[in-house]
């Protein structure tokens, strides 16, 4: 008999035909001699409903009583499912993340697992009942309530299916795998087979929706290897797993594109030891976060330092970085919030020479300006204007011939 970890997204539970569907599905997999542990998410939109309610009784809700209220919504939900499957002869048992041994760290609102004693799960299990967790959330050694921030059901599912050690871990959202690029924007993009955890991470922080990119942090941390699927259909999905030697032939494996981005200009700042990092200092500790970077001499003498962040901390910055600029002795800062970032990602760019003459000639034969230029081991990255992203990405894909 095999364990199999299951995780169902809020989409896939948002009512109660939809929870009635994912039982039938459970019941299923169980009748082909499968252990089950499933993982489930609040009801699409309840979380956001929840913390709106919140908001409107305090702009500043405490970050424990947040925690509270929102832990309501996955508890909905385990109950819910159970009680769909003991409806249809199944036994099921929910949990709630402090039942199941989920113990976190003391930070409220996106607490870090620490450690899962999954006593009761492994009992459970044993007497032949589905166990049905929830996600998201969990107990600090206090006893305290915690969740675990954007991405935490599947995280809690990826994390169990390591503390059970599980045969297989199976990701069940609205889409049915992971796409060579968004096929909103390319309708030719085509579902990827197996994908690397280095490749999946890059794609997960790069603007791909499918995966947190904590969750594949920890798979690949604990080996476990996952599936991403559908739960409205039964076709394959995408696997997520070690990098093997046959994924180097595939030059380019994905197109990602992040239009939440912002660049920030400083410019005419004085050439001096340390003034680069007083100014990144300075925006970590306003929790910031900066991702490309460019610095140039300046036709003055001094230099200009270019960086993206994320859209909604640009205008932060600006309030951050005067006081800065006039301790540093001098410079000029600018904010542009519409360019976007644009990612050619693929674990085959370590062994094929010309991935960024070929980029760079699609987007020039568009007409498309590249602003900044990030590289990685296999990934490029470039910021374009946020008007042309979509085009980008259309010729990007068509470049490394991703729709075959």
């Amino acid at each position: 008999m095999a364990l199999i970890v299951q995780k169902y997204g809020g989409t896939s539970v948002g009512d109660v035909d939809r929870i009635k569907n994912v039982a039938r599905r459970i019941k299923k997999t169980r009748e082909e001699g499968n252990g089950l542990v499933v993982v489930v998410s609040a009801r699409s939109g309840v979380t956001n409903e929840l913390i709106a309610r919140a908001q409107a009784i305090t702009e500043r809700p405490d970050t424990r009583e947040l925690d509270m209220l929102l832990a309501i919504g996955e508890q909905e939900t385990i109950a819910l499912t159970a009680m769909a499957l003991q409806a249809i002869g199944v036994p099921a048992v929910s949990y709630t993340g402090a039942q199941a041994g989920i113990l976190t760290d003391q930070v409220f609102t996106k607490a870090k697992i620490k450690q899962i004693v999954p006593k009761g799960i492994l009992k459970d299990l044993k007497a032949g009942k589905i166990v049905i967790v929830a996600g998201f959330q969990g107990i600090n050694e206090e006893g305290q309530i915690t969740t675990l921030g954007r991405g935490g059901s599947d995280l809690t599912a990826i994390a169990l299916a390591a503390a059970v050690q599980a045969d297989k871990c199976e990701i069940y959202t609205d889409v049915d795998g992971v796409y060579t690029a968004d096929p909103r924007i390319v309708k030719t993009a085509q579902k990827i087979d197996e994908i690397s955890y280095d490749e999946m991470l890059e794609l997960a922080s790069l603007g791909s929706k499918v995966m947190q990119s904590r969750s594949v942090e920890f798979a690949k941390k604990y080996g476990v290897v996952f599936e991403v699927r559908s739960s409205f259909n039964h076709n394959p999905g995408t696997i997520v797993k070690e990098e093997v030697a046959y994924m180097e032939k595939v030059v380019v494996r994905g197109v990602a594109v992040d239009k939440d981005q912002a660049k920030v200009v400083i410019s005419n700042l004085p050439d001096k030891p340390a003034s680069a990092a007083t100014i990144f200092n300075a925006l970590a500790e306003a929790s910031i976060n900066v991702d490309m970077i460019v610095q140039n001499v300046a036709h003055t003498g001094g230099v200009d330092l270019t960086f993206t962040v994320q859209r909604d901390d640009a205008m932060s910055a600006v309030k951050v970085l005067p006081a800065v600029l006039k301790k540093l002795g001098g410079g000029e800062i600018k904010a542009y919030d519409n360019i976007a970032k644009l990612s050619v990602v693929g674990v085959g760019m370590r062994t094929h020479a010309g991935v960024a003459a070929a980029l760079f000639t699609a987007l020039g034969d568009k007409g498309i300006n590249i602003q900044l230029i990030g590289t990685s081991e296999i990934k490029i990255t470039l910021a374009v204007d946020r008007a042309k992203a979509d085009e980008a990405v259309r010729a990007a894909h068509e470049a490394f011939g991703l729709s075959k």
